[in-house]
Order: C-alpha cells, then structure tokens, then sequence
C-alpha cells in the first residue's frame, strides 16, 4: 500500500512538473502541398513556419512559371527595370513591409514626389482636367507648382476630395484589425466572416459608384477621377464593389513604395526562408482525395502524397481536377494588358503641338472607344527618348501604337489575368474547400486585390491549417516579437 502511494504520489509530480505539450516538437510532422509561388503562396509558407508547423514537416511549392512571384515581375529596358506585375505598396501595407525589412530588401520609391507628377484625364477628344507642369527640378518651384495644382483641383472637384479621402481612411482603419494580436483577432473558416468581424463586409454588398454617392461626392469627380483610378489599379469602372474601390483609391495616396530590384523579392526571400522544396515549370493537373491524404498529379507525370494541399493562385483559369469534385461561385478574372514602350508620344494624337504639353500620367474616363485605360512615364532617357507603360483591357496592336506614338524602338506586352472582374454583391468561395484539408487562399480576392490582402489572407490560412491540423491555435516563435509589435512599429 504504501509503495502504491509513493507511486502515485511521484507519478503525479512527473505529470505536474512535465505536462504532456501540444508544441511542435511533439506535434506529428506533415507534408504540405502549396499551389503557386506568389506572394499568397510565399507568406503562406513563411507564416506556416513562423506560427510553428514542426520543423520535420514538408512544404512543398509548384508553379508553372519559370520564376517564383506570380503577378510580381519586372521588365528590363534600356538597363531600366520596371514592374509589369503587381506594382505599388501602401504605407500601410504592414505584412510587406515586415517582410522588406526581414530581408533587408530596399525599397524604392517616386523619383519624384506624387504631389508633382503631372495628371491629365482624356476623354477621347480633349483633355477635360490638366495639371500645371514646369521643366524646372528645382524643389521650390515644384513645390509652388504643387501647391497651385492642389489649389486647382480643390476648385475642380470641391470639398468632394475631402469626403473622398474620409471615406478611403475609415476603410483602412477598420483593415488594420487584421494586424491584431491573437488574443482579440480569431480564426476565420469564410471570407465572410473575416470580413464582417472587421466591419468591411457592406463594402462588398455595393458598388463604389453607390458608396460614393452615399458620402456626398460629387458626379463629376466619380466620372473624372475616382474612375480614372479604378481604371488604372483594377482595369474596370466605379460598379466594381466599394471595398475594391476604396482600396483603389488607397493606391493613389501618397507614400507609395515598391522593393528595389522588383516586389517578386519579397516572394523569394519568404519562400528561401521557409525551407521550401520549390518545383518550378511544373504544373499541377490533379488533386485527389485518398482517405488520410491527398494525391497531386503534375504535368511531368510525377505524384505527390500531402496531408494538406493548398491553392494559392486564381482557380478561375487553371485547370484543376479535384476528385471528389469542389464546388465554389463562378468568377472571371480581369485581364489587364499592360505594353511597355520606349519612344516618343505622337503630340498630334492628343491634339497637342509639342510632347512637353502631354502630362507624364495620363488617365482616362469610361469610354469603350478610349483604346487605353492610362499612358504613363516610367522614365525619361532624354527629351526624344522615353519609356512609357500603357495600361487597356485589349492588347494595343502595331497599328494602333503607331498612331500613339510618332517614334517606337522597344515594345514590350504582358496579357495579366490580374483580378477578378467585380461584381457587387460579390460571393466568395470557402478558405475550406472541402470536409478535410483542402485550402483556398485566393477565396479573398473577390473582396480586393492587392499584394497586401493576398498575404493577410494568407496569414489567416495560416493559422486556419495549425488549428485544424493540430486541434489547437499557432505558436507563435519564441525568438519573434507579436505581430502586433512587429506590424505597428515605425517601419
């Protein structure tokens, strides 16, 4: 009897002073299977890893692209390199701006201030709004002349400005909750309820032609401006829904930023980081579901075995078959024509007298006989050699670019299938897309779509497969400060 008590008395202090642990190190390790190298797919692995899926665990990345990034990628010309993917950062994009920092990646911003580039918006005629510009680089005189066009486009478009960048504002406030800590931020299973716990999911049910009104801004500056920009970020009018829109309008702010050498860096560096073994030109044909694991069918004719299988690209133009079959809302992507040229504008198109006279960014209302959506400035080698970037909903053929333009050395075109087509009220597919494990980070995208959004859905998945998988919320790294730290420090 008194054996049996010291036995239990000491089996009671082992279990006290050694409590079973739900942490990694116990944790079975599995194979996860990631479709797509973009920036969802990349900050899916990097929070994987970082909320501590256990180290013996796969990560294992297809594309069918020859370089990791998605719709982050660059054009070189004339030694110059520019984005033609996805292209700016906000200030408040937290998550990129963490992983520019992890990385020690630069970042590159506007040769010259957002305040002083020269804006013009094109009717197909005439020039219905046009900034001030002078050749002068001195700082003063580009201030005065900033000073005055903000004066000018305040007796435009009125007080509406201010209810315009209001409405913007109030919608970033509420998406900084998703850079909350754990303890008050839970896990979302559906795009809906991630975004009605934010309060932005009325965005979604509504256009930003709708929403705007609602606010008080005036016809004229949803016709001229708003439009131009919605033109430009998402390649479609002011009927696309109010959170897309209003993250638009965020995108035309001022502190816009890239990363040095191309954002598609930001993908390689969360993807390096993560221990990712990356199979590259190789695409994914079949998913199928065996009982405790999936299957994947590549077009090298190779199969791989993952207890979780994640899509992290667009499923609307990939061809995908899942057994048992998925079911998510029909969707079409928005493709974006973005032609890069090195030349000269042609002055007499736009019924100018001389090029001087064209503003570097011009813009253009909702028109289907306006070829273009914008004509932009990337550089300027000298006064009769330019590098331009072109944005149109159909590819610009020889004839039409040479009516545009009276010089071309360098032309340069990239179809994007770059966003969904918008259409409130949006539906949104699942994160979870079937009874097991089965993950779907880009479901998100019918709310907006921007690089920002993509890795905060994926941090959100992140956490969704940790809690799943292994019964219990993501351990967060001992040598990792809070995301809330991380994410609201002065970066």
């Amino acid at each position: 009897m008194l054996l049996k008590s010291v036995f239990l008395i000491t089996l009671f202090f082992f279990f006290f002073l050694f409590p079973l642990s739900t942490s990694s190190a116990t944790s079975p390790p599995a194979t996860v299977c990631i479709v797509g190298s973009g920036i969802a797919g990349s900050s899916l692995a990097h929070f994987l890893r970082r909320y501590s899926l256990p180290s013996s665990s796969r990560i294992i990345m297809f594309d069918r692209n020859p370089v990791v990034g998605g719709r982050m990628a660059t054009v070189t010309i004339a030694g110059h390199t520019f984005e033609a993917g996805a292209s700016i950062l906000h200030p408040k994009n937290y998550h990129a701006a963490n992983f520019t920092e992890m990385y020690k990646l630069g970042r590159k911003k506007p040769v010259r201030s957002e305040s002083s580039i020269s804006l013009a918006i094109w009717d197909g005629q005439r020039f219905v709004f046009k900034t001030m510009s002078v050749e002068s680089k001195s700082p003063l005189v580009q201030k005065i002349v900033s000073l005055a066009n903000s004066v000018y486009m305040l007796f435009h478009y009125g007080f509406s400005l201010l209810k315009m960048d209001n409405f913007v504002e109030d919608m970033l406030s509420k998406f900084l909750k998703y850079y909350e800590s754990f303890e008050t931020r839970p896990i979302f299973e559906t795009v809906d309820e991630m975004l009605k716990w934010a309060g932005l999911y009325n965005l979604t049910t509504r256009t930003l032609e709708e929403e705007l009104f609602e606010v008080g801004l005036s016809p004229l500056l949803v016709k001229e401006l708003v439009t131009v920009i919605t033109r430009i970020n998402y390649g479609q009018n002011v009927d696309i829904n109010g959170l897309a829109g209003a993250v638009s309008l965020a995108g035309s702010g001022g502190g816009l930023w890239a990363v040095e050498g191309g954002n598609w860096r930001m993908a390689a560096g969360l993807i390096n980081s993560s221990d990712v073994e990356l199979h590259l030109l190789e695409e994914i044909t079949s998913i199928s579901y065996l009982g405790k694991y999936y299957e994947l069918s590549s077009t090298h004719g190779k199969t791989y075995t993952c207890e979780v299988s994640v899509i992290a690209t667009p499923l609307d133009e990939v061809n995908i078959q899942f057994a048992p079959r998925i079911s998510i809302p029909k969707r079409n992507l928005q493709h974006t024509h973005a032609t890069f040229v090195r030349g000269l504008l042609n002055p007499v198109y736009f019924g100018m007298k001389a090029v001087s006279e064209i503003p570097e960014l011009v813009g253009t209302i909702e028109d289907v006989d306006i070829p273009f959506s914008s004509i932009s400035v990337l550089k300027q080698h000298n006064e009769t050699d330019m590098t331009y970037k072109i944005f149109s909903r159909k590819v610009m053929d020889d004839a039409l670019l040479d009516d545009i333009f009276s010089a071309r050395t360098d032309t340069i075109r990239i179809n994007w299938a770059a966003y969904p087509h918008y259409n409130a009220p949006e539906v949104f597919a699942p994160f979870i897309l079937d009874s097991w494990h089965l993950y779907y980070v880009n479901a998100f995208e019918n709310a907006a779509s921007t690089m920002e959004t993509s890795a905060v859905a994926a941090e959100n998945v992140a956490r969704l497969i940790l809690s799943r998988l292994f019964g219990d919320g993501p351990r967060s790294s001992p040598n990792c400060s809070s995301d809330e730290e991380i994410l609201h420090s002065d970066l």
